[in-house]
């Protein structure tokens, strides 16, 4: 069994436990698609060839024992901000970082259920940025068109998921990093409710708005991936309560009230949704008002939320450049925004957690009137490789809040939000939609987001140019 490009996870799950294919077949076929895209593509900082194969011939030991896990045997990848025992975490920085001792959580939680991690995906540094390039490891492409991004900062994932080199991966989304590269590249990408996938050994990461999520083509596969990573550490400050994300994925959503929002939310720059994105989204609005979803134009009470991000941005930015082994080769935007993050690190970044509590409060009722918002991920398609890498560290921000202001303000409240993907525009590049909702909503997400696909078949379409021929041999025999 060859394949050019990953089956999807649930089907990779399938055809193990049926003994129709094996882990280490599976394994060999994602790093020998992982070996032919590594000049194309440029997605993976860590390939983990050696330590891969083993695990898979453990699983495969495992599978004929009759022992049944949700993805055992699974070739899976992760983001580099998330630890693997054994490999460093070097988050999009320059340097030689040393192998950490221990799994993160949601790392732990994949590999109980089974998955084999075939590597560690590129972000840039510290996950600012919605590209993904830097000195440390040059740029990520994006399948759809190697001269552009496939987003960031989890653009590493979401190329390799894109390009079919792995059926699903973790990715990290503290502005829209999960959500704005799988509307880059097609495909599903979910931001989950705060303490939903466990962020340790952090708490919290980033001062909350971080959160860990995934990317897949389907949304079962990105759900079943969701389910697999889910759950807590002990220490965990935040917890919220179990969901089924997998089982909603077949579950009718009811006649629902949606909020088509295009209004892009309160920005320090300005940020206006270019027209071809904005017929993809309104499009899709219209797809679901036939469907028989009450569709209407809305925008949630925003108010002047950005003012509680930034402290908590570049405040999380300071406290990873303290830490920092190799400060010196640190792009000078991150110690900008780190001396930022010093300066509003104290009263301001208290008062702009207490906001939210707030802000709970205020964008929560909306809900009472609408079960859902639709609102654009990006504003514009992704740009080309390259231009934001040599900007300054205002003009990178003006640049990135222009393409991408409507992603964040879910950051801030820690409630979940979907990306599917809302078709093309000119040059054959991909955009996308948010489904957004209040505290602990990914099943109505999911399964609203599972009657589009459904209808759509989005995750029909595939990127013009595999990455990796037939021929391609499968490295470390």
């Amino acid at each position: 069994m060859t394949l050019d490009r990953s089956p999807g996870l649930a089907e990779s799950a399938r055809a193990l436990a049926a003994r129709e294919v094996t882990a280490r077949e599976l394994v060999e076929q994602a790093l020998a698609r992982i070996e032919a895209s590594r000049e194309s593509l440029n997605a993976f900082r860590i390939v983990r060839t050696r330590a891969a194969l083993a695990e898979a011939e453990a699983a495969d030991e495992e599978l004929a024992a009759g022992i049944r896990k949700p993805l055992l045997g699974v070739p899976v990848a992760v983001k580099d901000d998330m630890d693997v025992a054994g490999e460093p975490t070097a988050f999009g920085c320059r340097g030689e970082f040393p192998a950490v001792a221990r799994d993160g959580e949601a790392v732990r939680r994949l590999r109980a259920a089974g998955a084999v991690i075939v590597g560690k995906t590129n972000t840039c540094e510290f996950g600012q940025w919605p590209f993904t390039e830097g000195p440390a490891f040059g740029a990520t492409r994006n399948p759809w068109s190697p001269e552009h991004t496939p987003g960031g900062s989890s653009g590493g994932s979401a190329a390799a998921v894109a390009a079919g080199l792995v059926p699903a991966a973790l990715g990290s989304d503290g502005a829209g990093s999960v959500r704005i590269p799988a509307a880059w590249t097609h495909l599903i990408g979910i931001k989950p409710q705060r303490g939903r996938v466990s962020t340790w050994p952090r708490g919290e990461s980033f001062q909350g708005i971080t959160v860990n999520g995934t990317l897949a083509r389907t949304v079962a596969d990105a759900a079943l991936l969701l389910d697999a990573a889910s759950g807590n550490h002990d220490l965990d400050p935040h917890r919220p309560p179990a969901v089924n994300a997998f089982a909603a994925v077949g579950r009718d959503p009811g006649r629902l009230r949606i909020a088509l929002s295009l209004k892009p939310p309160f920005t320090a720059a300005p940020a206006r949704l270019q027209p071809e994105v904005r017929d993809r989204v309104v499009q899709l609005a219209e797809r679901l008002s036939g469907m028989g979803h009450q569709v209407e134009e809305a925008d949630p009470p925003y108010g002047q939320i950005g003012l509680t991000f930034v402290p908590r941005a570049t405040a999380g930015i300071a406290e990873r450049v303290r830490e920092a082994p190799f400060p010196t080769l640190l792009d000078r935007r991150t110690l900008g925004a780190a001396r930022l993050g010093g300066l509003l690190g104290g009263v301001p970044l208290r008062a702009a957690r207490r906001a939210e509590a707030v802000l709970h409060r205020r964008i929560g009722r909306f809900f009472t009137s609408y079960d859902v918002i639709l609102a654009p991920t990006t504003a514009a398609p992704p740009p080309r490789i390259g231009a934001l890498a040599n900007l300054g560290g205002l003009a990178t921000d003006r640049a990135m809040i222009a393409a991408c202001p409507y992603a964040w303000p879910w950051n801030v409240l820690g409630w979940p939000g979907v990306n599917v993907p809302a078709g093309f525009v000119t040059g054959g590049l991909p955009v996308g939609a948010q489904l957004l909702g209040p505290a602990n909503s990914e099943p109505l997400l999911l399964s609203l987001a599972a009657q589009l696909e459904a209808e759509l078949r989005w995750h029909e379409a595939w990127p013009p140019q595999p990455v990796a021929s037939e021929s391609a041999a499968a490295p470390g025999h």
